[in-house]
């Protein structure tokens, strides 16, 4: 939403439109959108005959038939790494660690982008591989915004397998490091999924406010301090920029930082 009074007939419709999202009433939808009735009426009017909006009937208002056709059309060409690769960029040139971003499936997560950090190394890891959700920062920072019965169902079904000695094979172990990384929005990985590499991790969040999957920073592990506050800061930061290019609503963001 425009910030301050939208003053064009675009700005004004886009409001009016936004607002609509959120409330039904005529007196609310102007509120919201910082228009009058008289101006949020007519554009409401437009709206209907757009088939962007239609009248319930009963004096309110709600989202058309059109915002659906045309949702589906824009998401089934929405690439989540296009409109998070500034942000994944940004993370690097800030921090010189390899950045990657990954994306629930199942009970994995799957790399899909990664940008190479700028030590003289190069972490294995690629775009496309499948990893637990147990064994890395970003896996147990999706594990962390999850339901206490989803997760377990993921245990139940992928169980706790070590991928290194370091690795969390202990149900009550993995949970109140969940239980952490809830409360201080990040996760670790200290050489659990590779024995030489750590990561700091955050997770991300989509349009509908749920965790998509999240970003992290990777290194070798003596060359990350896993308990620095200026990376953590750094991550959680660029998890949010992530989130909010996905259309993650900001109050959702508030809520689990």
């Amino acid at each position: 939403m425009t910030t301050g009074m939208p003053s064009g007939s675009i700005d004004k419709a886009l409001t009016v439109l936004e607002a609509l999202a959120e409330h039904s009433r005529l007196t609310d939808i102007a509120a919201a959108s910082g228009l009058p009735k008289s101006t949020v009426h007519r554009i409401l009017q437009s709206l209907i005959g757009w088939g962007f909006a239609f009248a319930d009937g009963n004096g309110g208002y709600l989202p058309g038939p059109r915002i659906l056709t045309l949702a589906g059309r824009v998401m089934s060409r929405f690439d989540p790494a296009q409109h998070a690769r500034a942000a994944l960029r940004d993370l690097r040139d800030r921090t010189g660690m390899t950045v990657h971003f990954a994306i629930r499936s199942g009970d994995e997560v799957v790399y899909v982008d990664k940008i190479e950090g700028r030590r003289p190394y190069q972490m294995k890891s690629r775009v496309g591989r499948a990893v637990p959700l147990h064994t890395t920062a970003i896996g147990k920072a999706v594990l962390a915004h999850l339901s206490a019965a989803e997760t377990a169902g993921i245990i139940a079904r992928a169980g706790l397998t070590a991928i290194t000695p370091r690795s969390i094979t202990d149900p009550g172990v993995l949970r109140r490091q969940l239980a952490a990384a809830a409360a201080n929005g990040y996760a670790i990985d200290d050489g659990e999924n590779d024995a030489e590499i750590g990561c700091i991790g955050a997770a991300v969040f989509d349009h509908t406010a749920n965790v998509l999957g999240g970003i992290s920073i990777s290194a070798l592990s003596f060359d990350l301090d896993l308990s620095s506050e200026a990376l953590v800061t750094e991550v959680i930061g660029a998890a949010r920029a992530v989130s909010l290019a996905l259309g993650a609503p900001p109050a959702r963001l508030d809520q689990a930082g």
